[in-house]
């Protein structure tokens, strides 16, 4: 049984940085996308960055110079740095994963294309 284990939000100041970090089990391959998805209260949940086993790297154009997704597929783990942190990052993050079959278009970052989920962590940042 897969199991999603997010761990590092916090509250921050803006400018801040935060590195969110994912645990995943239950894998006897690596061969799956990992993700990390964000999501307000009264809003969607809208993908934040993805990586596949290989190390290719996708993220939504807000986020883009600022966060860096990595994977350890040694350690089933994955983080996401975030710097320069700004209010509109504030959400609850959740890691995320999709595999067997891999989603064609995993780097559209899609929501119902990720079929594991964590639990979430809590990121605020303050003005």
């Amino acid at each position: 049984q897969v199991q999603l284990v997010e761990s590092g939000g916090a509250s921050v100041q803006s400018g801040g940085s935060l590195r969110l970090s994912c645990a995943a089990s239950g894998y006897t391959k690596n061969d799956y996308i990992m993700a990390w998805f964000r999501q307000v209260p009264g809003k969607e949940r809208e993908g934040v960055a993805g990586i596949d086993s290989e190390g290719t790297t996708k993220y939504r154009d807000s986020v883009k110079g600022r966060f860096t997704i990595s994977r350890d597929n040694a350690k089933n783990m994955m983080y996401l740095q975030m710097n320069n942190l700004k209010p509109e990052d504030t959400a609850m993050y959740y890691c995320a994963t999709a595999g067997s079959p891999i989603p064609l278009r995993w780097d559209l970052l899609l929501e119902p294309d990720f079929g594991q989920w964590g639990q979430g962590t809590q990121v605020t940042v303050s003005s």
